[in-house]
């Protein structure tokens, strides 16, 4: 696929504190040294992601809130906004709908970043139940309900957010399923920075590097890139 349209503004919508750092981490490094604006939305506060039981969920909530921005600083984001909802419990409501509608009319962006809603049964990571509600609650929120402002109008009614269109959405596309990717060569080590900062979730993972070096390899040979390089790859929507 050639280069897509040009975008100054990103938002990338997960479920989950350290989803965009594994999904597209790469990605969002080389987007903001390039001068892009970039903010994460993340649906939970991926209370339901410790070990430790003598750790409250409440306590691990704001844990890997701190660990997300802390792994932002490393990619150059500082915008990160955290829905609140239940790690765990993540499903297409209108509620959700309506919180990722408020994030995309608040910073209006022009590409919006989301997971696949589309389970994948050669992976059960990517298909995580979270993932999916988030991906598919993003979608709508992109068609119709941020750009409708028929949709929630409390939104414009008492927080004054208009409706706003997003052109073009990426969905992070781990297999290879993917029509574009991204060389993050270059970045990769940024990649593996930010997901170090997330040390509740990382520290004691061995072999983490070596895996995201074999899956942005993999990434990479799909895309056709030169062998050495590595990849995030992604399928585009226009939104428009």
């Amino acid at each position: 696929m050639t280069a897509p349209n040009q975008a100054d503004r990103i938002l990338i919508i997960t479920a989950h504190p350290d989803d965009v750092d594994f999904g597209c981490g790469g990605s969002i490094a080389g987007w903001t040294d390039a001068g892009l604006t970039v903010g994460y939305c993340i649906c939970t506060d991926g209370d339901a992601g410790g070990e430790d039981p003598t750790v409250s969920r409440e306590q691990i909530g704001v844990v890997r809130r701190e660990e997300q921005r802390a792994a932002g600083k490393v990619l150059g984001v500082s915008d990160i906004q955290f829905l609140g909802h239940r790690d765990g419990e993540l499903a297409v409501t209108m509620n959700l709908r309506r919180d990722i509608s408020r994030a995309i009319r608040r910073f209006r962006p022009d590409r919006v970043v989301v997971h696949s809603p589309v389970r994948d049964l050669r992976s059960v990571y990517a298909s995580h139940p979270d993932h999916l509600a988030a991906g598919e609650a993003a979608l709508c929120a992109v068609y119709p309900d941020a750009r409708n402002p028929m949709a929630h109008p409390e939104l414009l009614r008492e927080e004054g957010l208009a409706a706003h269109t997003v052109p073009q959405t990426w969905v992070i596309c781990p297999n290879d399923k993917a029509d574009y990717y991204v060389d993050i060569t270059d970045s990769f080590d940024r990649k593996l920075a930010a997901l170090a900062a997330h040390v509740s979730q990382t520290a004691h993972v061995t072999g983490l590097e070596q895996r995201m070096r074999d899956w942005s390899t993999f990434q990479a040979r799909g895309g056709g890139l030169p062998e050495g390089r590595l990849a995030e790859g992604f399928l585009i929507l226009e939104t428009a």
